[in-house]
């Protein structure tokens, strides 16, 4: 029979972590899953973990090559069976009735996508805040192309919608063409929503909690490079050619280009800073005069903050 949910775990290196996904995904309650671990050529014992579970419930693809966590989505999507499609990263978690939840509200409302709150726990294991205040989401309800695209301009943004976890109708992604950008490494999960709202699909918000986001080891200002904005502004653009937007989100989609346009400069700022390289930063400074408003407040500070924008991207 067919599972109502598919989910699509993107594995590399997660051997410590795996456990813990897969087993949030097998306590679902109400719903029949299928579980679909993609081992992204790990060098630890990742792929030894994702063969020691059951068959029947855990199918288990190892990849030739490394495809980053794009392609390691992917690949999942095309052996998925179920109704709907839940992508879980192999270091997070899920609560129990999450599923369950979220199919029934969208269901209800005749929706092929559906998005919830988030539990943040701190690298101690210690619960955080949620990450939207639960009001907000009640008061959202439904999430359009537009909303979506203002919920993610860098610096502007008051709650970064790109943490969202989504659900996908599996039907709407296959009739649509929709997968994952494999070029990007940062920033695939916001281009991929993004589109779906572009292809009509409907998203509703279930204000309840339901995934649960472990901070990463480290930071996460370490693995933010300029040539990740950079590729997130080449996919903008090809997104803008190839799908039509109506004026909010045409103007939504012009204020995130020149928040992504202001990141790069301002990390190629600070990248000649700490090269020690004033001419170049200087230069920089002169063609985007932003970058330099963006100096008011301590370095470490910025890229954190500029990083938290794109964090999302960072596990898998």
């Amino acid at each position: 029979m067919q599972p109502d949910v598919s989910f699509v775990i993107a594995a590399y290196n997660a051997e410590r972590t795996l456990d813990r996904a897969v087993a949030s995904a097998m306590d679902q309650k109400g719903v029949s899953v299928e579980i679909i671990i993609v081992d992204d050529q790990s060098s630890d014992m990742t792929l030894d973990v994702a063969n020691s579970y059951p068959s029947d419930i855990v199918r288990v693809i190892a990849l030739q090559q490394n495809r980053g966590p794009g392609g390691a989505r992917n690949a999942g999507l095309d052996a998925a069976r179920g109704r709907w499609i839940a992508v879980l990263d192999s270091d997070d978690a899920i609560y129990p009735e999450r599923m369950y939840t979220m199919i029934a509200r969208a269901e209800k409302a005749g929706a092929e996508i559906a998005v919830d709150n988030i539990q943040v726990i701190s690298e101690d294991g210690t619960p955080e805040a949620t990450m939207f205040p639960a009001e907000y989401l009640q008061g959202l309800k439904e999430i359009s192309l537009a909303s979506y695209i203002a919920g993610n301009v860098v610096f502007e943004s008051k709650f970064n919608l790109g943490y969202l976890k989504p659900i996908f109708l599996r039907s709407f992604l296959n009739e649509n063409g929709l997968r994952y950008d494999e070029n990007l490494i940062i920033g695939e999960d916001y281009i991929l929503l993004a589109e779906a709202l572009a292809k009509g699909g409907k998203c509703v918000v279930e204000p309840a909690t339901g995934y649960i986001y472990h901070i990463r080891t480290g930071s996460i200002s370490r693995v933010l490079e300029i040539h990740h904005v950079e590729a997130m502004r080449k996919a903008d653009a090809v997104f803008a050619a190839t799908h039509s937007m109506d004026a909010e989100a045409k103007a939504a989609f012009a204020r995130r280009s020149r928040s992504l346009r202001k990141a790069a400069s301002f990390l190629s700022l600070v990248q000649h800073i700490k090269a020690r390289s004033p001419l170049k930063a200087i230069r920089t400074a002169l063609s985007d005069p932003a970058a330099v408003r963006h100096m008011s407040m301590p370095i470490a500070v910025r890229l954190r903050r500029v990083a938290a924008q794109f964090a999302v991207g960072a596990g898998r």
